[in-house]
């Protein structure tokens, strides 16, 4: 017997309500400093490199174009739109993640993306600060160094422990065999997923700062304490993640490189390559203005606003009901 889908909305009558004053919010907050709202998007050319997302392909037919990619973020675009000369812009955009499922994911959902001219990552975090905090009421974050974090919570130094100490350290929550192709930026994922993240933000929300620079392949990189850091930023709240933030790179050579590389990682992940971003890389060679940019994921706010531990419960038709 063939069971009927269900029709009606996961979300509450509430939530809906509380998710269009989120929305006004946002303008409302961007209106104030000048930033301009842009649309770019949602089907693109492109997919992204980065070993960690999976785009999802469109079979699309239109002209002399076949084929595209539904975006994982509205970035590349968004920062052809900077070189343009749009200066500051915010955008509001549904983007989509193949595999992510589960009480905080869904594979499309919804994003608040901004690019501030002329701002570092520091100015950055104070404005991210104003937004999330002006919408839950909540404390200001602390700030604390990546580094830090794992060695409070999972007892490891992240830049002098070796790949064989990091795979031990992770031996904890998987074996031996499942780590054999994890590599080093893997196992550090699993330990920051593991054992740090549950712990950050329960008594207010934080910034974690300073991560490795194989960790922001779109991010600076400067050095501290003689390695190799990315000027890239995390929010969390009570836990959860809500955002992640980079002093832009804008050197067009570097990022093809950085593009290259995560394709090498692709491969030996077992995972196909993904053609380059010509047209993004282009606007990088026409000049990208100093710049901070950063994406935060309006499903997760909107879930600490309402106290709930489930995306379902703010979205009216997640991926089962759609």
């Amino acid at each position: 017997m063939t069971r009927e889908p269900v029709w009606q909305p996961s979300a509450s009558q509430a939530a809906l309500k509380s998710r269009a004053q989120q929305l006004s919010f946002v303008r409302g907050f961007f209106a104030k400093r000048g930033v301009l709202e842009v649309e770019t998007p949602v089907l693109g050319r492109c997919g992204v490199t980065d070993v960690n997302l999976d785009g999802i392909p469109a079979q699309v037919s239109a002209g002399t174009r076949t084929g595209g990619w539904l975006q994982t973020s509205p970035e590349y675009h968004m920062k052809r739109l900077l070189a343009a000369g749009c200066g500051s812009i915010f955008q509001i955009s549904r983007v989509f993640r193949n595999g992510e499922q589960g009480r905080r994911h869904n594979p499309e959902f919804s994003m608040l993306e901004w690019y501030r001219t002329g701002f570092d990552d520091v100015t950055l975090m104070a404005e991210v600060s104003d937004l999330v905090c002006g919408w839950l009421g909540c404390e200001r974050p602390e700030i604390i160094q990546y580094r830090d974090a794992l060695r409070r919570w999972a007892h490891i130094d992240p830049f002098a422990a070796t790949d064989r100490e990091l795979m031990r350290r992770c031996e904890e929550w998987l074996e031996p065999e499942q780590l054999a192709d994890l590599g080093r930026d893997g196992c550090l994922d699993l330990l920051m997923s593991f054992a740090v993240e549950p712990n950050l933000g329960r008594r207010r929300p934080v910034f974690i700062t300073g991560y490795p620079a194989s960790q922001a392949s779109l991010a600076r990189v400067s050095k501290s304490d003689g390695y190799e850091t990315a000027h890239r930023f995390e929010l969390y709240v009570d836990g959860l993640e809500l955002c992640n933030g980079y002093w832009e790179l804008t050197d067009p050579g570097e990022q093809r490189l950085r593009f290259e590389a995560d394709n090498e990682l692709r491969r030996r992940s077992g995972k196909p390559e993904m053609g380059l971003d010509e047209a993004f890389l282009a606007a990088l060679d026409q000049g990208l203005p100093e710049c901070s940019g950063v994406a935060l994921g309006l499903d997760r706010l909107l879930m600490l606003k309402l106290g709930v531990q489930d995306i379902r419960e703010v979205l009216a038709f997640p991926f089962e009901r759609a």
